[in-house]
């Protein structure tokens, strides 16, 4: 396969008949060898949304092989089917800006993962409210930015602080920002600049177990299973749409340090599931839920 010539087509719209046929008959006949391709149609029980969802890898001839282009071939059947659709070129890495406080266990997880080829994407920058993994960032060769905000900031301060972070993004031409366990609530007005592409990730036992030392507040109630949730941000504090989760049982032979531990794992494995299926183009949005083509 040639890398150049491979994209990405998602679409979702109005579950419909052929909406399938179109698409593929539409890339058969301009050349294109489809290499993957998944659907689903959310019609069934309640709560559905009636919508239907599509991702297809294909390879595209050489001189279709432009976004541009491919738009333009695409338009008569996105206006037949009423489509929300948008083709992503694979030879461009998307380019993540990741925020971090004091807890490095998921940034230092990213890195690797992003330095060994397993996560296929471009990282120019860090930004922290504490100088702590500045000497982490340098030996990956990655800009690290100091943004410190003051314990009780008052939005105005918070904004500022934020302006700062939304200069880097256009800046660097940043896809999604990743907060890798930063510990500081955003406001509505920098939710908003990120909708769609940022994700967070925090432990599974919200609402319960709120604020400083969750897992000691679970170790004190003898649970039985630790998880991670990642989710895109929203400005409905953690309640955003769910991308990954997972779980780990524990026992009572475990103390609240031992419990830290495995909920560091988790989170780690979580985040960067959902990163990857983020930047691979996997995750459709479907109104508050998600439809991930895993």
């Amino acid at each position: 396969m040639n890398a150049t010539r491979e994209f990405v087509l998602t679409l979702s719209c109005p579950d419909a008949k052929g909406i399938v046929y179109a698409v593929s008959g539409l890339l058969y006949q301009a050349g294109c060898n489809i290499i993957d391709s998944q659907q689903f149609g959310d019609v069934q029980g309640e709560g559905s949304t009636g919508l239907f969802f599509m991702r297809v890898h294909f390879e595209a001839p050489e001189h279709l092989a432009e976004v541009a282009t491919l738009d333009k071939l695409f338009a008569n059947v996105r206006e037949q089917f009423g489509m929300q659709a948008q083709f992503r070129s694979l030879a461009r890495k998307p380019r993540l800006l990741i925020m971090v406080s004091k807890h490095g266990h998921c940034l230092n997880d990213l890195l690797f993962r992003w330095h060994s080829g397993q996560l296929p994407v471009e990282i120019p920058a860090i930004v922290s409210n504490h100088p702590d993994f500045a000497e982490l960032a340098k030996s990956y060769g990655i800009a690290f930015h100091h943004l410190p905000l003051p314990p009780g900031a008052l939005h105005e301060v918070k904004r500022a602080q934020e302006r700062q972070v939304e200069q880097l993004v256009s800046e660097h031409d940043i896809d999604l920002v990743v907060l890798a366990r930063y510990m500081q609530i955003l406001s509505p007005e920098f939710c908003e600049f990120l909708k769609g592409r940022a994700i967070n990730i925090h432990h599974s036992f919200l609402p319960s177990f709120k604020g400083a030392k969750p897992y000691h507040q679970a170790h004190e109630r003898g649970v039985k299973l630790i998880g991670a949730t990642a989710h895109y941000v929203t400005a409905d504090l953690d309640e955003g749409p769910i991308i990954e989760q997972d779980v780990e049982r524990v026992d009572h032979t475990l103390g609240p340090e031992d419990l830290t531990a495995v909920g560091r794992d988790v989170e780690c494995v979580v985040l960067a599931r959902a990163v990857r299926w983020h930047v691979e183009h996997r995750v459709l949005m479907n109104g508050h839920r998600t439809v991930v083509f895993r």
